[in-house]
């Protein structure tokens, strides 16, 4: 097999062809690759190909020409990091790659797991190191926020459904919030429904699920960028506006909340984390900032980031060409920049989608360069 080899006398990351994932576009639970692209193909010089990775031929970013110059099907995780590697190896055969963003939670022990072997082809990647990324696992908050000093409510992996039965002689009053080991969570009001949430989740995810104690209160969150070595680079904050129905952002509005920035430097300097991270507060009833999640990625609404002049994609690649965080061109971000989301059709001819499902593969780049012309 051939594959293409990327040197290290590469050209300026504006030229790069750069190689993301989760192109998908569900209207309740996008995920970000989309606007990681938006954000790339808008970043200033930028002139690079954007090389979409998906797993499912029906990911509209796949056929989002603004998105990306073409697209290749992936393994599911479950298949493993062999499987991933071989399959990058196929693709670099007719599409080289000089930098790759994962952009799913699921995918990352795969990744991380072929890191090295992808550098040897020449492809960069900044991605937190598999410890690091265990620590800000669901069930493994609570003692990270002990470490950090943040607050976080009580979480428990159950693998027995009964738990929900007696739960709350146990200190577990309802609601609780039920949720996946990778995505979903859903706010239950009963044992039945808890049981049947629970099923739903196992059948998706797998063992095990979580419980959380529920908090009321206003969500907030924060993205930026790690380095390895604890700091926090690009911060922008955000509260949410609208929500759909499993609670992702629908409208937003970026802030400027100096709790929230503290508790993130914190965590930040606990994980020493590399790469892009989505940090998801509470305040709760008493004023109280409660970490419910770490996402080691960059969220869905990360075009915002881009709106008030910090686009942490394109940083993040800055980072990767040599650049110090001393030297990135930054804004400081404006709060009151708000961004509502919607969904809208795409064309996609038939032979498209059955060229895709047979070979894996979208037109060559050749192809598209033809269209295009």
């Amino acid at each position: 097999m051939r594959i293409v080899i990327r040197h290290a006398d590469q050209p300026h990351w504006t030229s790069w062809n750069i190689a993301l994932t989760g192109i998908n576009a569900k209207p309740d639970n996008p995920g970000p690759g989309c606007a990681v692209a938006r954000c790339l193909r808008q970043a200033e010089g930028f002139r690079g190909r954007i090389i979409g990775l998906a797993y499912g031929t029906l990911d509209a970013g796949l056929y989002l020409r603004e998105s990306c110059d073409s697209g290749h099907l992936l393994p599911y995780p479950a298949t493993g990091a062999a499987a991933l590697l071989e399959r990058l190896d196929e693709i670099l055969q007719h599409d080289p790659v000089d930098a790759l963003l994962p952009c799913l939670d699921a995918e990352l022990p795969n990744f991380i797991a072929v890191e090295d072997e992808l550098k040897r082809r020449g492809i960069r990647l900044v991605l937190p190191q598999r410890a690091q990324l265990r620590r800000r696992d669901k069930d493994s908050l609570p003692a990270l926020c002990a470490a950090a000093g943040v607050a976080t409510p009580d979480v428990q992996c159950l693998v027995d459904e009964r738990f929900f039965d007696h739960c709350g002689g146990d200190g577990w009053d309802y609601p609780l919030l039920v949720k996946g080991v990778f995505y979903d969570a859903h706010v239950v009001y009963s044992a039945s429904e808890a049981r049947q949430r629970y099923r739903q989740l196992v059948a998706t995810w797998g063992y095990p699920v979580l419980v959380q104690k529920f908090v009321l209160g206003e969500e907030v969150n924060l993205t930026a960028l790690g380095d390895g070595s604890g700091a926090m680079i690009g911060e922008v904050m955000m509260k949410k506006q609208a929500l759909t129905d499993k609670g992702k952002a629908w409208a937003g509005v970026t802030i400027d909340d100096p709790d929230l920035h503290a508790a993130g430097r914190r965590l930040f300097d606990a994980l020493k984390w590399r790469g892009p991270l989505e940090i998801e507060m509470l305040r709760d009833q008493a004023g109280t900032l409660q970490l419910i999640e770490i996402n080691p990625r960059f969220p869905a609404w990360i075009y915002l980031a881009h709106g008030v002049g910090r686009n942490l994609p394109a940083a993040l690649l800055a980072l990767m060409n040599g650049v110090k965080p001393s030297q990135l061109n930054l804004a400081l971000p404006c709060p009151g920049t708000s961004f509502i989301r919607h969904a809208q059709e795409t064309i996609v001819a038939l032979d498209e989608i059955a060229t895709l499902a047979m070979s894996g593969s979208t037109a060559c780049p050749h192809v598209l360069a033809s269209r295009a012309a």
